[in-house]
C-alpha cells in the first residue's frame, strides 16, 4: 500500500494508478499549495515590517517628552 494516497471527493486513489495528465495536475496542485504557503510566510514578514515602520513613523511625529516639559 502506498503512503501517498490521494483523496478526491472522499475516494482514495494510489498515485501509481494515475495517468500522465492526472499526475501532472497533482504536481501542479502541490506546486500551487507550496507557493501559497511561501507567499503567506512572506506576507507575515512584510506585515510585521510594515507595523514596525508605521510605529516608528507615529513615534517620530509625536513630540518628545522633553519638548512637552519645556512648553509647560
Amino acid at each position: 500500500m502506498t503512503d501517498n494516497i490521494i483523496t478526491i471527493d472522499g475516494k482514495e486513489y494510489a498515485p501509481e494508478d494515475m495517468n500522465e495528465q492526472q499526475t501532472y495536475l497533482i504536481n501542479q496542485i502541490r506546486s500551487c499549495q507550496n507557493k501559497a504557503t511561501n507567499i503567506r510566510f512572506e506576507l507575515d514578514q512584510v506585515q510585521a515590517a510594515q507595523n514596525v515602520f508605521t510605529n516608528e513613523l507615529i513615534k517620530s511625529v509625536q513630540p518628545d517628552e522633553e519638548e512637552s516639559a519645556e512648553v509647560a
